[in-house]
């Protein structure tokens, strides 16, 4: 499985990506982010689902960059393009695919910001080619596994955090997700972006570069959950009924 993570923000956008491969009982690491750094230019692909297609239309796409990346002035176009080759891959390898028993999975997300571009921007694109926009309503977008690591964010983000705060948030979704899941783990990509800079920054961390960060998140939230009121659990270990309980038990037992 997978955990990538795109975050739309009004100052810029961040992105997070594991580096997990499971393959059976099999696991390896490979990077799940491909990045395009160009003047007026700038812009990255997550992707989710079978290597094999991942590696196959990234291949067709970076051939379509070097012939025509000069005419993409809107990430849109660029979007379009990237579908275009995911849909070629799925007219080439789905019937042998299904004949292996193996499902066409590719799902990506596609972010960033080119010369005509009123600003930057965020794409789910789905296997069948067709894509969605991040809109400021709904600022992210997590691909592969979501379920364990949506939960902080849905209660955290939202279009007016700060670049640190995404960061923060979102390295705690992946995190909450790791511990969860054995198929995504460290090392993870991470990649930020300021509006109209058209540079994306990328770092790799290690699981000893972010540990400290992890077991003081652990000994936050159990702290927090101790402090919590317990009133209202009080109003339950004190009913009537549970006194009840409490002298039939006394009472088989002198």
């Amino acid at each position: 499985m997978t955990y990538c993570l795109g975050i739309k923000l009004k100052s810029g956008f961040v992105g997070i990506a594991d580096t997990r491969i499971t393959s059976g009982t099999e696991t390896t690491k490979a990077k799940k982010v491909f990045t395009v750094n160009k003047k007026k230019h700038s812009f990255f692909i997550m992707t989710s689902g079978l290597r094999s297609v991942r590696d196959k239309s990234l291949t067709y796409f970076k051939e379509i960059i070097e012939k025509n990346d000069e005419s993409f002035n809107k990430l849109y176009i660029a979007v379009n393009a990237f579908s275009d080759q995911v849909k070629r891959a799925a007219y080439e390898d789905k019937n042998s695919l299904k004949e292996a028993g193996l499902c066409f999975n590719l799902f990506s997300i596609i972010g960033g910001q080119l010369q005509d571009d009123d600003e930057h921007k965020i794409y789910l694109l789905y296997p069948e080619g067709n894509w969605i926009e991040v809109t400021d309503g709904s600022p992210f977008v997590i691909i592969g596994n979501s379920g364990y690591g949506k939960p902080i964010l849905d209660r955290a983000i939202t279009y007016d955090s700060t670049i640190k705060f995404a960061l923060k948030a979102g390295f705690l979704s992946f995190d909450a997700t790791r511990i969860s899941a054995n198929d995504v783990d460290y090392p993870i990509d991470v990649i930020t972006y300021e509006k109209d800079s058209f540079q994306i920054i990328e770092k790799r961390y290690e699981a000893n570069e972010l540990e400290k960060i992890s077991k003081l998140w652990d000994n936050i939230l159990s702290d927090s959950i101790k402090n919590l009121p317990e009133d209202w659990i009080d109003t339950l270990l004190d009913h009537p009924h549970r006194e009840g309980e409490k002298e039939i038990h006394q009472s088989q037992h002198p």
